[in-house]
């Protein structure tokens, strides 16, 4: 029996994204409500998104280290702004071993206190900066409302911690990293995001300034990809981490912390999926290209697969991420739909009058029907399908960049901010409005700050809510 429709996204987007996160076996239900069991196949995914980070984060001089799931509660509060802002979403250990315990446990929700103890006895004189740690782990947040990869209670992320002498150091390295995650957002994830500083209202719980890069999905809502923080002395004041400087005197260090998580499996679906399933950007794909035998009789069998077997060979020698459909009992047809619901680049068919004629039909998952198909020769097929993979690699970005850019519309006045988020574009627009400005707005619209970007125009005009001079534009947008 054929499986039923996908919902489409322009009738329920967020039905559609939770029916195929789990069509396309990325992950299944938790017996903890507000979690999610990561299947391998999204698993994957989520590794390709590492180890395209973690070979940045190492080039750029970053070590792996990992510190403790459990906080000593007493940590969490030495930083008043830290403590504020994340006491509602703390889980909190209280019996362990038959016992209650003398201290309860706060189960990590990022680590800024465990590593800045850490720190502060791991930091002597100027001889030991900058330091420069990252750590793979999971972090548990007691979300009330979840959806799979994009919120959740526990999630799996990186989380970058330094300590330099300056701030000026402190501020390089903050925007280092950002740029690092652009970079990998744009080349790897084929997801064009915007840079910018977060206001202070969005910033960071006990940070100095927080950076971010944005990303709009395919219902134009906005997503917070990956964060970071210039924490200032903020936290070196509170675990006292210290150094002694060249001129022999006790200085305070400058720290920072930047994370990216599973969230970004979830941007990717969002980002690039469609009413079919998945469209996985070739360089995070955990299957680029799949091969689907086509045999009709097992008197074709034979032939069929020893040039199925020969052509995955090939591509497998070059680099190339092969699946070969070796499945019984079901149809050509229904292994074509499975393999877009998978979102799975290119599909190679191969029968007998390909096996006859030495060509293979080449189907891209970015071009739907006809269009996206194409006969070639089996010689020389390596270089045909890895230059297919760079051009749907390239096409996603450029598909995503379009869109984008179409449903950002720049408002002169308040009215019009209301309109664009009613119509639920995000709206640019001059700023220099006040904490309470920016809370109506969000009271409102629903809309919130999502950055003022880098990239500023030259002339900005004046503030749609306060009126007064604005020497900034800022980004709005529903947001997940």
């Amino acid at each position: 029996m054929a499986e039923q429709a996908v919902t489409a996204q322009s009738a329920d987007f967020s039905r559609w994204y939770n029916e195929i996160v789990y069509r396309a076996d990325l992950a299944a239900p938790s017996p903890v409500r507000g979690c999610v069991i990561i299947k391998p196949y999204g698993y994957e995914i989520w590794e390709g998104i590492k180890a395209g980070l973690d070979r940045r984060f190492k080039a750029t001089g970053h070590q792996n280290a990992y510190f403790p799931l459990f906080i000593p509660e007493s940590y969490i509060r030495r930083e008043a702004q830290h403590v504020e802002g994340f006491s509602p979403e703390l889980a909190v250990v209280t019996h362990a071993g038959g016992k209650e315990l003398e201290e309860p446990l706060v189960v990590r929700p990022t680590s800024e206190t465990v590593i800045g103890e850490a720190f502060s006895d791991w930091i002597q004189s100027y001889r030991d900066l900058p330091l420069l740690i990252n750590q793979w782990a999971n972090v548990v947040r007691w979300e009330l409302r979840t959806r799979p990869f994009l919120r959740t209670a526990e999630f799996l992320w990186q989380e970058g911690h330094t300590a330099h002498a300056t701030h000026g150091e402190a501020e390089a390295e903050t925007r280092q990293m950002l740029d690092i995650y652009a970079d990998f957002a744009m080349e790897d994830a084929a997801i064009p995001v915007i840079k910018g500083e977060k206001s202070r209202m969005e910033r960071f719980a006990g940070a100095l300034r927080t950076y971010t890069i944005e990303a709009m999905m395919r219902d134009k809502r906005a997503l917070q990809s990956g964060t970071s923080h210039n924490l200032g002395q903020n936290f070196a004041k509170a675990f006292d981490i210290h150094y002694l400087s060249e001129n022999n005197v006790q200085e305070y260090c400058w720290t920072t912390s930047w994370g990216l998580s599973t969230r970004m499996v979830g941007a990717v679906v969002m980002t690039h999926g469609d009413d079919k399933g998945l469209r996985l950007p070739p360089k995070l794909a955990p299957y680029q290209v799949v091969i689907v035998p086509i045999i009709r009789r097992d008197a074709q069998r034979s032939a069929v697969m020893e040039t199925v077997e020969r052509l995955c060979a090939e591509l497998v020698a070059a680099g190339i991420r092969v699946h070969v459909d070796r499945r019984e009992g079901q149809s050509p047809g229904f292994k074509f739909n499975d393999w877009e619901m998978r979102g799975v680049p290119v599909r190679i068919e191969i029968g007998p009058k390909d096996v006859e004629n030495d060509n293979a039909v080449l189907a891209r998952r970015d071009v739907p029907g006809r269009a996206g198909k194409q006969f070639v020769p089996q010689a020389g097929i390596t270089d045909v399908v890895r230059d297919l993979l760079a051009d749907i690699q390239r096409s996603l970005l450029d598909d995503a960049r379009a869109f984008r850019d179409a449903h950002i519309v720049d408002v002169d006045d308040y009215a019009q901010l209301c309109a664009a988020v009613e119509a639920g574009e995000w709206a640019r627009a001059a700023w220099a409005g006040s904490d309470a400005d920016e809370q109506r707005v969000k009271d409102e619209t629903g809309a919130t700050i999502r950055c003022f970007p880098f990239d500023q125009p030259e002339r900005v005009g004046n503030c749609i809510v306060s009126g007064h001079s604005a020497d900034k534009v800022a980004l709005f947008a529903k947001a997940y």
